[in-house]
């Protein structure tokens, strides 16, 4: 069996600069085909990305979120590829995240447009082989020190799901058939029967 290597690289920057959201911003533009992020600390993330399994999980999941969020018009989708700059001073970019409709059209054009100055209500971030589990479960963290509600890690190798909210451990759950959103996404389910099969 091919095994992948390991593909996230946190590259400390500091003991020489320290990493600006402009300069962060500069590196993504000059860096169009690689994935970063930025620390609080102002490290710099780098992702390759995902194998094909991966992928069509997060498009299967993505898919029950896209109809939900047409049916009930409450918010925002995003996809992997946008980079949140969150308050806390990280610049991060969610698996699959939310953002509630009226937060979302309180920003500016311009702000909308570049990385959007908020932190997600609600992220979704899927483990892949080539994910360290506690790297994301810190990430789950800084979501939620920037103000996320809601939070859903899926490890599918372990058959779990970390459910983070605020001010609360982390809930674990093994092999759930079925996710509930209440009350951060209202009426949403998320069906996981055929990850687990």
């Amino acid at each position: 069996m091919l095994e992948l290597p390991m593909s996230t690289y946190i590259i400390d920057l500091n003991p020489i600069i320290q990493l600006t959201p402009s300069q962060f911003d500069q590196i993504c533009i000059a860096n169009p085909d690689l994935k970063l992020e930025r620390t609080p600390k102002g490290e710099l993330v780098i992702m390759s990305p995902t194998g094909g399994e991966t992928g069509n999980r997060n498009i299967e999941i993505a898919a029950d979120f896209v109809l939900w969020n047409r049916r009930t018009k409450l918010g925002y989708l995003f996809d992997s590829s946008t980079c949140f700059r969150l308050p806390n001073g990280g610049d991060r970019s969610p698996d699959l995240s939310w953002v509630e409709k009226s937060r979302w059209e309180k920003l500016s054009p311009e702000e909308k447009q570049k990385f959007p100055p908020l932190s997600p209500d609600f992220v979704l971030e899927l483990l892949s082989p080539t994910d360290r589990l506690s790297l994301l479960r810190q990430k789950m963290q800084e979501y939620l020190a920037s103000g996320t509600r809601l939070g859903w890690l899926i490890n599918p190798s372990d058959r779990e799901v970390e459910i983070y909210r605020p001010d609360c451990s982390p809930q674990i759950l093994t092999a759930p058939a079925v996710l509930n959103g209440d009350p951060v996404l209202p009426e949403f389910t998320l069906n996981l029967g055929w990850l687990w099969s």
